[in-house]
């Protein structure tokens, strides 16, 4: 009798299958087998703990294994009673299935395009030309918001990526407290938020930043990208004496315990911030040298003997890069020099040495900052008397606090070139010899290939 309940079982198993045109999926698989060892358990408790006996289920091939039982005949109808159940079960899981493959795959295509939503293609010309296509919205699923320390800049941004600024309110509360409030939905969308953290209040700008990361995760973003054209508190990077912050890591942490999941600066001010953020927070460095040498590469008249000059050791790499991008615009490959400096205190130079040759040239230096610029007044001094033709400087964060604008209007300099990631002071709008120059368009492409899943670091390629 029991072999014939078995024979009859595998019979009644063909006969569901045969509903069905698409094969058993996982789940269906699992809903029968956690039937059968339910109806096992019940089983148990009502014949006892003590007996042996093995349930038919489904194996990883979808064939039915034999089960034994030491049980009298009623039991094995019992067992074969309560396997025809889940059978049942099972059955109106693939009518219902069978019915509704149509529903079912729609669904799976919309939950494909919530995850994958940004898997489009794109023309090979590049991301740039993406937004004038036909009926493509690079940034779809995507809102830009700003907070309140250079509000310009990412108007500039925007105005590249064809979008607005998000609807959101930065307030003050009676006391000075920050007051952060979204306007508009932003639940399953991919937020960019812009917001250096810079001077004139540089706390205040950081403390914005925190709290808009936290509105936007707790209005349930999917993704939120914080966008820090300058990334404050980066001069703090290592323990050069005892009791001191490593304030760089500190800020890091915060923004990653707040909720950021990517970060893209510009120029950070040493290349191991990158590393304080762990490795779910990838972080993108932007370089805005390719802003200053498409200045220099247009210079009427034209470069002579080009030189580029580090103010310190740690900015050589910097300034090598900068040549080689220099090198690609106007076909003439520049010089490297760099500058030793031997600080008193932090602001202060006792002494500075020339490592390379600028005689005769027109000399560049190129630094990731300018604060008091006392030190670029010095260091081109000391290049000028070396027999430099011309000292220009371009800097990636113009910070310009106090005597800066005295100390570069008396300077030997021809030009000073910044670029905007930080708002210009008022009182330096005049002066002549400062030129700003936007990574608006810059910060618009990387967002761009950010979102569209793409090469970032195409932007700054120079061996093509």
């Amino acid at each position: 009798m029991l072999r014939s309940s078995i024979q009859k079982l595998a019979a009644q198993r063909h006969a569901i299958l045969s509903i069905s045109n698409k094969p058993i999926t996982t789940t269906s698989k699992r809903f029968f087998t956690n039937t059968l060892k339910n109806s096992k358990r019940t089983n148990y408790q009502q014949f006892g703990k003590g007996t042996n006996k093995k349930f038919s289920t489904f194996n990883k091939t979808n064939r039915v294994t034999t089960f034994s039982s030491k049980q009298n005949n009623s039991s094995s109808a019992t067992i074969f009673t309560i396997c025809l159940t889940s059978c049942a079960g099972f059955a109106s899981v693939l009518h219902a299935k069978a019915n509704n493959n149509n529903a079912e795959d729609t669904v799976e295509q919309n939950e494909d395009d919530d995850e994958d939503d940004d898997d489009e293609p794109v023309d090979k010309s590049g991301l740039e030309d993406a937004g004038q296509e036909k009926g493509f919205n690079p940034m779809r699923r995507a809102k830009v918001f700003c907070g309140g320390s250079n509000h310009k800049l990412a108007e500039e941004i925007t105005e590249h990526l064809g979008m607005k600024l998000g609807d959101i309110t930065v307030g003050r509360f009676a006391d000075g407290e920050v007051n952060v409030m979204v306007n508009e939905n932003v639940r399953g969308q991919d937020v960019y938020l812009i917001q250096p953290t810079c001077p004139p209040n540089v706390n205040e700008s950081l403390v914005e930043l925190l709290l808009i990361v936290s509105t936007m995760r707790r209005a349930s973003a999917r993704r939120i990208t914080a966008v820090i054209p300058y990334y404050g508190y980066a001069r703090q990077d290592r323990r050069m004496t005892s009791r001191v912050p490593i304030s760089a890591a500190d800020v890091a942490r915060l923004l990653e315990s707040m909720g950021v999941d990517r970060v893209i600066a510009v120029d950070l001010h040493c290349g191991q911030i990158q590393g304080f953020f762990g490795p779910r927070v990838p972080v993108d460095n932007l370089e805005a040298a390719q802003v200053g040498v498409e200045y220099f590469g247009n210079l009427d008249p034209p470069l002579q003997n080009p030189v580029v000059v580090s103010p310190d050791a740690g900015g050589v790499y910097r300034a090598k890069k900068f040549g080689e991008a220099l090198h690609k615009r106007i076909g003439t490959e520049p010089g490297v020099a760099m500058i030793i400096k031997q600080r008193q205190k932090a602001g202060e130079i006792a002494r500075m040495d020339l490592v390379g040759s600028v005689e005769g040239c027109d000399a560049i230096i190129v630094d990731d900052m300018i604060d008091s610029a006392g030190t670029l007044c010095k260091a081109a001094e000391n290049i000028k008397k070396y027999g430099a033709r011309k000292v220009y400087a371009f800097a990636s964060h113009g910070l310009f606090s106090g005597p800066a604008d005295k100390r570069i209007r008396n300077s030997c300099m021809e030009k000073v070139l910044v670029v905007n990631t930080v708002p210009l002071p008022k009182h330096m709008e005049s002066n002549e010899k400062l030129v700003q120059l936007s990574v608006g368009e810059l910060l618009a492409n990387a967002i761009l290939r950010v979102h569209a899943r793409k090469s970032v670091s195409e932007l700054f390629d120079t061996k093509k």
